[in-house]
């Protein structure tokens, strides 16, 4: 039996509920990979679990995705060996480890000319630019596409995908400060979504069209001027919250507004089948190796700096994505 670190609440709270603590780890069970985790995402419902926004069973650990290299192999495992390098990004809480047993039908091998920091910092972000861009409204060359939050992991990742399927992206955000990093992050416009002016500078942007699809992770405060930017048959993808749910609306809305596609989609459906997870991560994999999407890994933590780690990322004093080396 192998002795790992992991980092578990016994309590929700302050990050000061986090502690390290060195648990008995078993060898892997039947259908699973014993893997020792060489770089460990994080994402901001790290936070709000570890708060309690979002109550889970105590204790728990945290985190949901990582990459690492296949230690040992429980029974009936065949498409993995010791020695691969493999990533996931739903297992089940608990990626703020060191070593961790697996299920192997949640874990994908990690190409070559692909790096464990690249994966571990966006794989689900990623994913979710990945099932936006190419399953809920499939991007081509020349369309009009509109990403709010664009500053954001995801968003950044939306432009410069979107930029390398050929697409024209107007991209927004809160601020002076942030509009430069969606430019910098590929956008051909970028807008301060603030001013109450935003939906007239889309279509001054865009000479007056309207956009094919837009992703919406703002919800309220913009979910009802994103379906005025919507050309006719065009699609709003509602993805997410940040200023709040979107509003209700009747469905005849959608009719008024030129025949709209409206959805609500989120990233683990679409990755829910261990095939269709490996199929879609591919085409991730593709687009990082071609340089199309990037992670900007702005500071690395131990696991020993868990408290820190999140301190930083509630004060919103880092940039880029954050990452834990155990």
């Amino acid at each position: 039996m192998k002795t790992a670190r992991k980092v578990m609440i016994t309590d929700f709270g302050e990050p000061e509920k986090m502690s390290l603590q060195q648990v008995d780890l078993p060898a892997p069970a039947v259908g699973e990979v014993q893997l020792r985790q060489s770089a460990i995402g994080f994402n901001f419902i790290d936070i709000y679990q570890r708060k309690g926004n979002y109550p889970l069973p105590l204790p728990t650990g945290l985190g949901h995705e990582a990459a690492g290299v296949v230690e040992a192999v429980g029974a009936d495992v065949t498409q993995f060996k010791p020695g691969d390098r493999v990533a996931y990004m739903n297992a089940g809480l608990g990626a703020y480890a060191d070593y961790r047993n697996v299920p192997a039908e949640k874990l994908v091998h990690i190409p070559d000319n692909v790096s464990d920091e690249q994966v571990a910092a966006m794989l689900f972000k990623g994913m979710t630019a990945q099932y936006l861009l190419r399953k809920t409204h499939v991007v081509k060359a020349g369309e009009i596409v509109l990403v709010h939050a664009a500053a954001g992991g995801v968003g950044q990742i939306l432009c410069r995908w979107a930029k390398a399927l050929g697409a024209f992206v107007v991209g927004t955000a809160g601020s002076a400060e942030k509009c430069a990093v969606v430019k910098a992050a590929g956008a051909d416009a970028a807008l301060d979504y603030s001013k109450e002016s935003w939906p007239a500078d889309v279509l001054a942007a865009t000479g007056g069209k309207k956009a094919q699809v837009v992703y919406d992770s703002v919800g309220k405060d913009t979910f009802l001027k994103s379906l005025d930017c919507a050309a006719p048959f065009g699609t709003v993808v509602v993805f997410g919250a940040a200023s709040g749910p979107a509003p209700a609306i009747e469905p005849e809305l959608l009719n008024k507004k030129g025949c709209l596609f409206l959805t609500r989609p989120s990233v683990f459906p679409h990755n829910a089948d261990p095939a269709v997870f490996r199929e879609n991560a591919a085409e991730l994999f593709a687009a990082i190796a071609a340089g199309h999407v990037q992670a900007s890994i702005g500071a690395k933590y131990k696991l020993e700096d868990i408290v820190a780690m999140h301190r930083a990322a509630e004060a919103r004093t880092t940039q880029g994505a954050s990452l834990i080396i155990p």
